[in-house]
């Protein structure tokens, strides 16, 4: 996104001064500006690649790159639009990261191991007792597998691998 300096009575000008909850700017080494905004407790993240919010009143211009990642960057619009509109961010809207439950189960597995259970007693936490009943012994080894692989991830991931996690890398 670009930031045009705009006039108060622009009607289509953002002050994001004035937006409410709390603002963060952080200086981006190539120029422009890393904003994020957070109301009570929701968050959103804008790059500028040209232009400041913190002078007052902007123009919002959005540019897109491509078509890549998309749905991602209308998302931040729309979230942005509302907050303008209604001075609030809509928890409705915000992203859901789609890897969260495995990584629940990871840590739920991780504090099994640190805990002393056995693979078993980790898999009757995390998939309850009658799946466990039905499946440990069964036809195929899938949910022994299951777990062991939710055990190597979680401790691969506290053995410094959550680092690949905070630099956006697949973990």
């Amino acid at each position: 996104m670009e930031a045009e300096p705009a006039k108060a009575d622009d009607p289509v000008a953002v002050d994001f001064t004035t937006l409410g909850g709390d603002l963060f700017v952080q200086q981006r080494i190539d120029g422009g500006e890393r904003v994020l905004l957070r109301h009570e407790g929701v968050h959103l993240r804008v790059d500028l690649s040209v232009g400041t919010v913190l002078d007052g009143p902007v123009r919002p211009k959005v540019v897109l790159p491509g078509l890549w990642g998309i749905s991602a960057q209308l998302l931040t619009l729309k979230r942005l639009g509302i907050l303008a509109r209604h001075g609030r961010l809509p928890v409705t809207l915000q992203p859901q990261e789609r890897r969260a439950g495995r990584w629940a189960r990871m840590l739920q597995a991780l504090d099994g191991v640190v805990a002393g259970a056995t693979h078993r007693d980790i898999a009757n936490t995390i998939f309850g007792a009658e799946v466990v009943r039905a499946e440990w012994r069964g036809a195929s080894d899938h949910l022994r597998l299951k777990v062991q692989r939710l055990v190597r991830e979680a401790r691969r991931l506290a053995g410094g691998g959550y680092r690949d996690l905070l630099r956006g890398e697949d973990a």
